[in-house]
């Protein structure tokens, strides 16, 4: 693609020279490959410029003023919108060229097309993370809720484990404790008994001693 800016070269208007320059200058510092076209020396020129300016982009009287710029057979546009174009860093989509890598205009356009079509997307992958995300988290916390139910019922059979052994050994120290108070008991019933019988042998032996000297007594009279 040759980009074509059709000039003026014996111009005697000061203002068309220099807009002719900065053109130029300009596409010189960028490095882009360009023909200059002279209208005042070649009738052709002229003629091919004054037929290729869309009608909207001339002036009232019909008679486009150099410089006009074109890629190939497409036009670009006049100094007016060039300047534009390199006032907002867009001299090369004004030129219908890509931007060279690591350009400010290659940044730019990078830029603007991320925040064109990159938003939407990164919005629809963070939505689906955030959702994906607490899915997960929910299904964590289910999770997390079913362990801590089954470690309560756990740690309540292990309580209901440990506690049996301890129950069974109240349970035979109270029956032992019974079994030993029967015993006490009995052999305390046992002593009563046993003193009761010695009690009464003595008083036997007592009644016998005192019928005893009577009956001598009497005796004793009879002779």
């Amino acid at each position: 693609m040759v980009i074509k800016v059709f000039l003026a070269s014996s111009s005697g208007s000061t203002a068309i020279k220099k807009k002719q320059q900065d053109v130029l200058g300009f596409l010189e510092a960028l490095k882009v490959d360009y023909a200059p076209l002279d209208i005042a020396c070649n009738e052709d020129n002229r003629m091919w410029m004054r037929e290729n300016v869309p009608v909207e982009k001339k002036p009232t009287n019909g008679i486009p003023l150099p410089p006009q710029i074109f890629n190939e057979e497409s036009y670009c546009g006049d100094y007016e919108t060039f300047f534009d174009a390199k006032e907002d860093n867009a001299v090369y989509a004004f030129l219908g060229l890509p931007p060279p890598p690591g350009s400010k205009e290659a940044k730019e356009a990078e830029k603007a097309f991320i925040l064109e079509n990159g938003t939407v997307e990164n919005e629809t992958i963070e939505n689906g993370t955030v959702e994906s995300e607490t899915v997960e988290n929910g299904t964590d916390d289910a999770e997390d809720e079913e362990n801590l139910e089954a470690e309560e019922v756990e740690e309540e059979n292990l309580d209901d484990d440990s506690l049996a052994p301890v129950k069974e050994e109240e349970a035979q120290e109270e029956l032992e404790d019974e079994e030993a108070k029967g015993e006490d008991d009995q052999q305390v019933s046992e002593g009563e008994e046993d003193l009761g019988s010695e009690e009464e042998e003595e008083l036997r032996q007592l009644e016998e001693e005192e019928e005893g000297p009577e009956v001598t007594e009497q005796e004793e009279e009879d002779e």
